[in-house]
């Protein structure tokens, strides 16, 4: 398997963005050297080196130097645009945050005693939420994770009113923990800190996996 430099491997690419897999392209090393921000000298030498690996060929005519994508040149960029696939490639994916359990203040169990609520979480989510959320603080680097995740398809619950007051909408996305399906919540009305999440489920989470404040949980999001 032929291996480049990233300079290298960053000229090829141009020459492929300007045709040179479909046929041979004019190329002089000045013009080379401005499209990639570097010296004549050094385009030159790329050149030179991407040749040597026989990922391009050249020939030279009266009208200038031309320049070709060999088969293996363009097996190289395909295996590149393979590894970006599987970094950017959203189908079948899912996120992890991992934080520590932490208790609550009882607003969980409340909104989650709410027949509304209940039946929209029901319908929407595929289970019967049990009264009460799992609270997990978030390590520093999932709560980056978190952010991502906001960029994901939500579901949300609307809200509603009855004679004494009115019920904020909330947003909730599925996940799991332990092969469990639950889903995390996420208040309309209420500004949540970044690195605090709740998850619902239609098992009590805490008893269900045996956890305590301060144990380590992850919560996996998948995504198509």
């Amino acid at each position: 398997m032929v291996t480049v430099d990233a300079e290298d491997t960053l000229c090829l690419k141009r020459i492929a963005a300007m045709g040179g897999c479909k046929g041979p392209v004019r190329l002089s090393t000045q013009s080379l050297g401005e499209l990639l921000g570097i010296s004549q000298q050094t385009a030159s030498r790329r050149l030179r080196s991407l040749e040597t690996a026989h990922l391009i060929s050249r020939t030279t005519e009266s009208s200038g130097q031309f320049v070709l994508v060999t088969k293996a040149g363009e097996e190289l960029l395909r295996r590149e645009f393979s590894e970006y696939c599987k970094i950017f490639d959203r189908i079948g994916g899912h996120y992890v945050l991992t934080g520590s359990v932490i208790s609550g203040v009882g607003e969980g169990r409340y909104y989650m005693s709410i027949p509304h609520y209940q039946e929209k979480f029901t319908e929407l989510c595929g289970f019967v939420p049990y009264p009460g959320t799992l609270n997990v603080k978030l390590n520093p680097q999932s709560v980056l994770v978190r952010k991502r995740i906001d960029a994901l398809e939500w579901i949300t619950i609307p809200g509603f009113s009855d004679e004494h007051r009115t019920f904020g909408e909330a947003r909730c996305i599925p996940c799991r923990i332990d092969d469990i399906p639950c889903a995390i919540v996420v208040p309309g009305r209420t500004h949540y800190p970044e690195d605090i999440i709740e998850v619902i489920s239609g098992v009590p989470l805490r008893g269900t996996l045996e956890l305590n404040d301060n144990d380590s949980v992850e919560v996996e999001i998948g995504y198509d």
